[in-house]
């Protein structure tokens, strides 16, 4: 056993340096990018260099707030430069996301603290299987109050004494920013085995592990919980799973989905509302359920607009809509244009990721102010 495991890892670890140190070198076309920037006026940039952009994307776009990722280049004075110029060091461009957010609903300081979770700030050499200044880590800020609260981050985490050795990673002034080619972006949702091996023997979450532990996993707490109450701090995956059943977990938390027609919601008919199995933020209400035949509960709007986040999904080779909790950042289901009137919309949600609170318990749990929506069913 011994052997066999030590074999895996070998394999594991070569797999990632394949994957990392020559991913120019695919056989993929690194020719032609679609990525557009569209934020709305409500939204703010950020961007940061953490080594492979494939492993940085993820952790930003799961959380609420975040509209846009875009893996890409910039740090460095040549123009255009494509995945082959940077990779193989003929230019000064860092691999570097991209992110558009909404500061009324997360903060730049909140990314701060995920960017710090995901690198190794304390290596000048490069991140992890990948070597070389193309994949050091940086901070690129975009004006003075992200300068300020970057070095502030930065000299706040020296003081904590987590890390053995100085932290290197450097404030600098965000210069233009090259989008990568389209198959770099969103990778681990096109290519989710190549990602994962190439992930799993980079050793980066080995590191993040030994360095954070339970606090590897920082998630923004909401500002209003239900309608304006108190905040209150989400479980640690680890309290999620002993919560959670194997299939709520899966669900919210990876993204899974779970057989239709063998739910436990798809054909209830009970009057109540429906709120995050997670955080117990109040999504769904009875009277917008309606029979789609889909096998799944379907709604045609949220209870509580702002607590229910949309996202852009790649995953499976097409482009969907997806459905997530603002508080809990739960993974509920997707959005699709094709519901009944008023709205015309379908909000396809997994059963998994709700819990049902009934009518008459309204008041006892806590969700009084949605009682008078159920005043004839009493």
């Amino acid at each position: 056993m011994t052997k066999y495991y030590i074999t895996i890892i070998f394999l594991a670890g070569v797999l990632a340096l394949t994957l990392g140190g020559v991913r120019a070198s695919s056989g993929i076309s690194a020719k032609g990018n679609s990525v557009t920037n569209p934020p709305t006026s409500k939204m703010e940039v950020a961007t940061f260099s953490g080594g492979c952009f494939w492993c940085m994307e993820p952790p930003f776009e799961k959380l609420p707030g975040v509209q846009q990722v875009i893996s890409g280049f910039t740090g460095g004075s040549e123009k255009n430069p494509t995945y082959e110029d940077v990779a193989y060091g003929k230019t000064h461009h860092l691999e570097s996301v991209k992110i558009y957010y909404d500061p009324a609903k997360v903060s730049y300081t909140d990314l701060l603290e995920v960017f710090w979770r995901n690198v190794d700030p304390t290596d000048a050499g490069g991140q992890f299987v990948d070597r070389g200044r193309h994949y050091t880590t940086a901070i690129f800020y975009h004006n003075k109050e992200q300068k300020k609260l970057a070095e502030a981050s930065k000299m706040k985490l020296e003081k904590t004494g987590r890390f053995s050795k100085p932290i290197v990673t450097p404030v600098i002034e965000a210069s233009e920013f090259y989008p990568a080619e389209d198959y770099h972006q969103d990778f681990y949702k096109k290519s989710t085995i190549r990602y994962k091996s190439y992930r799993y023997g980079s050793g980066r979450d080995r590191f993040i592990e030994a360095v954070w532990g339970d606090d590897r996993d920082f998630k923004p707490v909401s500002t209003s919980n239900h309608e304006g109450g108190k905040p209150s701090a989400l479980p640690s995956k680890e309290e999620l799973k002993k919560k959670l059943t194997p299939l709520q977990y899966q669900v919210t938390q990876e993204e899974g989905t779970e057989p239709p027609f063998k739910n436990e919601f798809w054909n209830n008919h009970q009057e109540g509302i429906y709120v995050d199995i997670v955080s117990g933020e109040p999504l769904f209400g009875s009277k917008d359920k309606f029979d789609s035949g889909t096998g799944w509960p379907s709604f045609v709007r949220p209870l509580v607009k702002d607590n229910v986040v949309t996202k852009t999904d790649r995953s499976f080779f097409m482009e969907r809509t997806e459905v997530r909790s603002r508080q809990g950042d739960s993974h509920l289901g997707h959005l699709f244009p094709d519901g009944p009137p008023p709205t015309g919309q379908r909000y396809c949600i997994n059963s998994a990721s709700l819990r049902f609170v009934p009518v008459e318990k309204l008041e006892e749990q806590g969700y009084g102010q949605f009682a008078n929506l159920f005043a004839t069913a009493k």
